[in-house]
């Protein structure tokens, strides 16, 4: 039986993408026998140009059910299933990913039959889905959605098929993904570790640490470190003895104490957090009309940062959004770069954001909003977030601008000011790093509580 299917996503930063549109038609290798398409809330943002190529847009899935919603019906239709679709390992990854999310290890056997055209139907000018059917005369409908996909990812299958009479290649080209057997000193490690968010030390037989790593659950984290194929993992099963955790409660704390530790301990494994985890910042400045410009820069030290991003896209992207939520101009945000008007200003879409309709008093205002929003500079203030347990807060302490440590206190504790936070924070070092993870958290959860301190 196979379960023949088609995602679309949200597009974005690997192994962050979410489902916008699954498409799964049950196949027992004569006809379609089940299938199950749905729309997906994949509660992030799509990415413009998946739009463009999908159709599949942010409003069309508001009230569309999320992953976890439909999870047990895709665990069902799949069950006892070879998964079969075309670029398998994308899909494949895509669905394993949103069930780690939710806890749930996906584990199916699959095909790819872009592999399997490659074998069966060998020198085709394009194994792309679209050119590939086409050169076959299968027709196909509603190319890029996933149920027209999937439609004719079926239609080329069943040709695929019939072309290997043997049945060899086929069975060759099935990935079986077992689950890996651990050895009895790795479950026993796991026994004891919680499903909580923390830190963890994996240390070997001297009591050195080898790996420093975070996770919303640690005890399943550690389960894919020994579980994992890749090198790097394979060298930690063979070297771990114990590991040590810190629950913290709080995601923003637990990258916080994992930047921190790989900086001071510098484990073998962890070669790459062990440099400046960004590469770009958005930087401000005053052209000669009076005006606030912005700019996305690659990150150089000697200038003071607004904010940092991990790559340059992720700074483009930032912009674009606070194009549309502060009303700003495309041109003075460093994203339309011209010497006269803005491509808004010229179709009369500006809607007062352009200089050449309002002051530069009047249009200043909302670039600093923006730029307050966004840093912390000079402020004092206190973020608040998850504790580890139900009656507990986490606090990361920012004073005059500058990251001062993390502490914990009781839900009915009063923390309005600095001096009574000095008792419960243990201090910790402010760097680039540190500024880059809390102004990232905070632009990904909005809805985290800030407090402003009296001083």
């Amino acid at each position: 039986m196979y379960a023949i299917l088609d995602i679309e996503t949200t597009g974005g930063k690997y192994n962050e993408e979410g489902i916008t549109e699954i498409a799964i038609y049950k196949y027992d290798g004569h006809k379609v026998v089940d299938q199950f398409i749905s729309l997906i809330n994949p509660e992030r943002d799509i990415q413009p140009f998946v739009i463009n190529l999908t159709g599949i847009n942010n409003n069309m899935l508001r009230n569309a059910p999320k992953f976890y919603e439909v999870a047990k019906r895709i665990v069902e239709i799949t069950d006892d299933c070879i998964l079969v679709a075309h670029n398998a390992q994308f899909d494949y990854r895509i669905l394993s990913t949103e069930f780690r999310r939710l806890g749930y290890e996906f584990i199916r056997p699959s095909l790819c039959t872009v592999e399997l055209a490659k074998d069966l139907i060998p020198n085709q000018p394009s194994y792309s889905l679209g050119k590939l059917v086409r050169s076959l005369g299968i027709p196909v409908t509603d190319r890029h959605r996933a149920s027209g996909d999937a439609l004719a990812t079926v239609k080329l299958f069943k040709l695929l098929l019939d072309k290997d009479a043997s049945r060899s290649i086929i069975q060759q080209s099935i990935k079986l993904n077992p689950k890996h057997q651990l050895e009895p000193r790795h479950l026993d490690i796991l026994a004891d570790l919680p499903s909580v968010t923390g830190v963890y030390y994996i240390h070997k037989a001297n009591g050195d640490i080898i790996y420093v790593g975070k996770s919303k659950n640690i005890k399943r984290r550690i389960n894919q470190h020994f579980t994992n194929t890749n090198q790097k993992s394979k060298k930690i099963q063979a070297l771990v003895h114990s590991v040590s955790y810190e629950a913290t409660g709080s995601e923003l704390v637990a990258l916080l104490k994992e930047s921190e530790a790989i900086k001071r301990i510098k484990p073998i494994f962890n070669r790459a957090l062990r440099r400046t985890i960004f590469t770009h910042a958005l930087y401000s400045f005053t052209d000669d009309d009076g005006y606030i410009n912005l700019k996305i820069d690659a990150a150089d030290g000697r200038k003071k940062p607004i904010t940092t991003f991990s790559n340059r896209d992720s700074g483009k992207s930032f912009l674009t959004k606070a194009i549309e939520e502060y009303n700003l101009c495309q041109k003075l945000a460093g994203l339309y770069k011209t010497k006269t008007s803005c491509f808004n200003y010229e179709v009369k879409t500006c809607n007062g954001a352009c200089i050449q309709k309002e002051s530069a008093e009047d249009y200043n205002q909302r670039v600093e909003a923006l730029i307050n929003k966004n840093s912390y500079a000079n402020k004092n203030m206190v973020i608040v977030d998850r504790g580890r347990d139900v009656d507990e807060h986490s606090a990361i302490l920012i004073e005059n601008g500058v990251f001062k440590g993390i502490g914990y206190y009781n839900l009915n504790y009063q923390i309005n000011h600095i001096e009574v936070l000095e008792s419960i924070i243990t201090p910790m070092q402010n760097n680039r790093d540190t500024q880059h993870i809390i102004q990232s958290y905070l632009r990904r959860n909005n809805r985290v509580k800030i407090i402003t301190l009296a001083t």
